[in-house]
């Protein structure tokens, strides 16, 4: 279990794009579980539409890549503060299933495909309730910063 404190220190990310707020499951190697609890005060609700508010699907698939990037980083038993970065690179058979509204729980999930020369392949998925919101296979580069 990691709570946000440690998350930030896995993430270089911070407010309005950090996009985890709690891990529940973690095998190192192979996969996680987060968080990310979405409230009417998210920032994008704002324009997102005023009078019908759904989180983008751009930040869904974002959040399944920053569960993902956590997963690398304690793979690899590396943080950002040691000079290495997370770019999200690609995404292949990206499907979305529903909207995600204010009060929604997404339930991150990705798990490890393959690794070579610092480009990681993941198949990740984002659910509400159980009901699958987002699926894809991403790809992201570790690289020096």
């Amino acid at each position: 279990m990691m709570d946000v404190n440690e998350i930030r220190e896995y993430l270089p990310h911070r407010y309005p794009f950090l996009l985890v707020d709690r891990v529940i499951e973690l095998n190192p190697g192979e996969s996680i579980v987060a968080i990310k609890n979405v409230t009417v005060n998210e920032p994008f609700f704002n324009g997102h539409f005023p009078d019908h508010p759904v989180m983008p699907g751009v930040l869904i698939v974002e959040a399944m890549a920053q569960a993902a990037g956590v997963l690398g980083f304690k793979t690899m038993d590396k943080k950002p503060q040691d000079g290495s970065i997370y770019y999200f690179v690609g995404a292949d058979n990206l499907r979305f299933k529903r909207p995600v509204v204010p009060g929604d729980q997404l339930r991150l999930e990705a798990k490890v495909v393959s690794e070579r020369r610092g480009i990681w392949k993941f198949d990740v998925k984002a659910t509400v309730d159980g009901d699958t919101v987002s699926s894809a296979t991403i790809l992201c580069a570790d690289r020096k910063v």
